[in-house]
């Protein structure tokens, strides 16, 4: 075989057709929206992380099997399938309009392949392996450790330096709780990525970085534990013993969560349930979305001389529920910052009580959507007409309420 000529694509605007809606799309399919891609997937039945990309309007799905025509226009096609035979069909379909295809099921076969990648800061680096995934992931491994070491101007290293080594592993058998941090993926901590690539299993939450799934090793099982709110979810049970069950197999499995795993994050049942199975746990703080995302949108959540404390609650059950755990009443009268993390859905409601029972309609109150990411919206306003502000400017979750004078601390 011949060698592959290296390439860096341009995709920003141009149709990129991904036809697959599993596990391997969820881990592509992130990088080609980062890369600016007008994304088309095709596929009769998605992942739940995927389709909160179609939810919010990143990419077009088609549900139904490929067909031909829906390569017209595109510039790439990624098929991640593992059905030979209509993988094939895709190829050959690809092979006519001349364009580029990507097999996650037969790399021989395919026109183009993915690369091995790293990022850091601005620059991308992107390793292929003469065919061999693992190769790949090896020197991509040593490359992104090389530039971690670096804190000044990259110097031309000896060959020594870059030799291909193999990642040192974790014991097996044991569950790693991750927080990922609040959308950019370099916000995750250094230990935190260090286990995500020793990792045997990573079962992903909505919320995590898409781009952090894209440089897992090819063999790493990606279980997608996505809770959409308001939509489909699986059980916090069944991801209990996903957990339970891959440890106990020898797996080690990393548990990635958007934010940090104790804050809403459910990570306390998760422990409990590994330690009620003698399963060892390893917990990883992560940066809470709730400091993170007003910071990134010019925020404090405090501020010498406007507000020395800040609480932080959940809004995603409506204030006069039964199931509210949260008194709201008693939340109007404090003078520092309020922090409402999945609140979008019942923000008129809370805003109405907290008037209600005393703060002020025209305390400063901010949204942020989608924060530290390249999606992220801020809409500012007042408590009183937050609520209508929000649904007139389309905001979505997930996303970030913030009430309190700090909000025009550091000004508009």
């Amino acid at each position: 075989m011949s060698n592959p000529y290296p390439l860096g694509l341009r995709l920003a605007g141009r149709r990129v057709v991904v036809v697959g809606g599993g596990a391997v799309a969820t881990r592509r399919v992130p990088a080609l929206l980062d890369a600016g891609a007008d994304v088309l997937l095709v596929s009769p039945e998605l992942t739940p992380a995927l389709r909160a990309h179609v939810d919010a309007g990143r990419l077009r799905w088609e549900a139904r099997r490929f067909a031909p025509a829906d390569l017209d226009g595109a510039w790439l096609v990624q098929v991640a399938v593992d059905d030979r035979v209509a993988a094939a069909a895709v190829s050959a379909a690809a092979a006519e309009r001349r364009i580029f295809c990507v097999r996650a099921d037969d790399r021989a076969a395919a026109t183009a392949w993915t690369p091995a990648v790293t990022r850091h800061g601005p620059v991308t680096v992107a390793v292929l392996g003469g065919g061999d995934p693992r190769r790949a992931m090896t020197v991509r491994d040593a490359v992104r450790a090389l530039l971690n070491a670096r804190t000044g101007p990259l110097s031309t290293p000896g060959a020594e330096e870059v030799a291909p080594v193999d990642t040192p592993r974790r014991p097996a058998g044991r569950v790693a709780l991750v927080g990922a941090g609040p959308g950019d993926p370099e916000l995750i901590t250094v230990k935190g990525w260090r286990l995500l690539t020793e990792a045997d299993v990573v079962v992903a939450d909505r919320l995590v970085p898409g781009l952090l799934l894209d440089e897992l090793r090819p063999e790493v099982e990606l279980v997608d534990a996505s809770k959409i709110p308001y939509g489909p979810s699986r059980a916090q049970e069944e991801i209990n013993r996903i957990l339970v069950d891959r440890a106990r197999s020898g797996k080690f499995v990393v548990r990635l969560k958007g934010g940090d795993p104790y804050v809403f994050g459910r990570g306390g049942e998760e422990l409990l349930a590994c330690a009620e199975a003698g399963v060892p746990v390893t917990v990883v703080p992560g940066v809470t979305s709730a400091i993170a995302v007003p910071a990134a949108a010019g925020v404090p959540v405090t501020h010498r001389a406007v507000a020395h404390e800040f609480t932080v609650v959940s809004g995603h059950v409506a204030p006069d529920s039964p199931a509210s755990l949260v008194r709201w009443e008693a939340l109007a009268g404090l003078r520092g910052t309020l922090v409402v993390l999945m609140g979008l859905k019942n923000l008129a409601a809370i805003s109405a009580t907290l008037v209600a029972h005393g703060r002020p309609a025209e305390t400063p109150a901010a949204v942020v959507q989608e924060g530290t990411t390249s999606g992220q919206r801020t809409l500012r306003s007042t408590l009183g007409a937050v609520a209508a502000d929000v649904a007139a400017a389309g905001l979505r979750p997930p996303a970030i309420v913030v009430i309190g004078d700090v909000v025009g601390a550091l000004g508009s």
